[in-house]
């Protein structure tokens, strides 16, 4: 996603990440959880970082199940009743809880996709998101 980092803007955590997930592609299955880490290491670095460690409306760390799409914060279940059709989904590869499902990447990739289209790209005189990220995302939801 180079169209969303400015140039000569050095960003030496997000590179050194991207190298460590390219040299796991094709040497393990674990390499599409290592993808959507860095797409949220990309959200990070572009100052649109997930807080996913506590609840935002509870501020417990127990029963996160959802995002919400206007904080980015992480929701529990109990605090989204009612509004569960309103947030995002907190895949457990987005928290270092992956099963290794592509399933739940997915649904990871589905989240981070939501902010790198509606937070960043505005940023970025509003460029979409390249479609091939998509077609990646459909692939990995139908390799499984």
């Amino acid at each position: 996603m180079t169209f969303a980092l400015p140039e000569r803007e050095p960003h030496a955590a997000l590179y050194d990440q991207t190298i460590a997930l390219l040299d796991l592609i094709g040497t393990t299955d674990a390499w599409p959880v290592a993808y959507l880490r860095w797409e949220q290491a990309l959200l990070d670095e572009m100052g649109f970082g997930l807080d996913l460690s506590r609840c935002a409306a509870t501020g417990s760390t127990e029963g996160l199940a959802y995002v919400s799409p206007k904080s980015g914060r992480a929701v529990s279940s109990a605090a989204a009743a009612g509004w569960e059709d309103r947030m995002l989904p907190l895949s457990p590869a987005m928290v270092g809880k992956a099963s290794g499902a592509r399933a739940e990447v997915v649904q990871g990739l589905t989240t981070t996709g939501y902010f790198l289209a509606k937070k960043l790209a505005p940023e970025l005189a509003h460029k979409p998101l390249p479609e091939v990220r998509q077609r990646f995302v459909d692939l990995l939801g139908r390799s499984e």
